[in-house]
């Protein structure tokens, strides 16, 4: 069928409309995706970490001017900047763990750059390694008990703060008699001075930066100035939160024990607490019992009453 001169205009006017309706409606559609990735992009952006001038690990200058350190320093500082929740946590726990760990290292003149280990080592946890090493400090049952940690089936000193840090200080201060300096007592007490005096004598050096290590201790003394960059100054790397954020210390007191527990919940309960916070404020102790056949006296921590509100455990 023919369709007449109007039709045909008709129809042409209406293809027209169609198709500047579709540009239109396609511009707009463009237009909004460029808002949206300038708005996403004003939301995250990915850049490289600043860092400083001049660093020094425990008053020891670190050589940034030699590219293999500096390289080194800003992978860890990349790392440990943008695995954001983990680095995070590392803050928020540092607020209860640095304060006593911190008066252990200046009771035995240790630089304050060490409290940092304990965070490389276990997160500030108490945790395990796949090698059986064990605690905040990540101590073998061998070295710990060498240097005056009681490890059995009952109690585990190495999951005890106070008393891992003061033996980590005893291993630190020997490393430092050995090598002279800081920074290699870091490297140390990641690989043994065993491994390390292998690597000494190969290479006729006693200095860290010069010295080539296997993967994990060759980052460690990196990943130690990463985190003391970060963790003191959060805010040049991003991390931002109210104090009020950070995990408080929690106030406890301490009952002598110098006799066998025949059962530790019970034991609680007459502290008007659970099985499950004696252990949290005691995983040292690592039995529903303690024999204490030598009649040893041992000193159990029992939070305080209010300890499991927040705002009270900052009071």
């Amino acid at each position: 069928m023919l369709l007449s001169g109007k039709t045909r205009t008709a129809l042409s006017f209406v293809g027209l409309v169609s198709i500047t309706a579709l540009v239109v409606v396609l511009f707009i559609r463009a237009t909004d995706e460029k808002e949206e990735d300038k708005e996403n992009q004003s939301r995250y952006v990915v850049t490289s970490v600043p860092i400083p001038e001049s660093l020094d690990f425990a008053g020891e200058r670190t050589p940034l001017e030699n590219f293999d350190v500096l390289e080194s320093l800003d992978r860890e500082l990349l790392i440990n900047s943008y695995w954001q929740s983990h680095t995070m946590l590392l803050i928020k726990r540092s607020n209860r763990h640095f304060p006593v760990i911190e008066k252990i290292l200046e009771k035995h003149g240790i630089p304050e750059d060490f409290k940092y280990l304990p965070v490389a080592e276990s997160d500030l946890m108490n945790l395990t390694s796949p090698a059986r090493a064990v605690g905040y400090w990540q101590f073998l049952k061998a070295t710990a008990q060498e240097y005056g940690l009681e490890v059995n089936s009952e109690v585990d000193e190495r999951y005890h703060l106070e008393k891992s840090t003061e033996a980590a200080c005893k291993f630190l201060l020997r490393s430092y008699e050995l090598y002279g300096n800081w920074t290699m007592a870091a490297a140390s007490y990641n690989v043994g001075r065993t491994g390390l005096n292998r690597q000494v004598e190969r290479q006729d050096s006693r200095y860290y930066y010069d010295i080539l290590l296997n993967e994990e201790t060759g980052r460690y003394v990196y990943r130690l100035l990463a985190l003391k960059l970060i963790m003191s100054e959060p805010e040049k790397y991003g991390f931002f939160f109210d104090k009020d954020e950070l995990y408080p210390n929690i106030p406890i007191y301490q009952v002598n024990v110098d006799t066998a527990v025949e059962d530790f919940a019970a034991f609680a309960r007459e502290y008007s607490i659970n099985y499950k916070v004696l252990k949290i404020f005691n995983p040292w102790l690592r039995d529903n019992k303690l024999s204490n056949t030598s009649r040893k006296t041992y000193q159990i921590s029992i939070p305080r009453k209010g300890y499991r509100e927040f705002s009270q455990s900052m009071d």
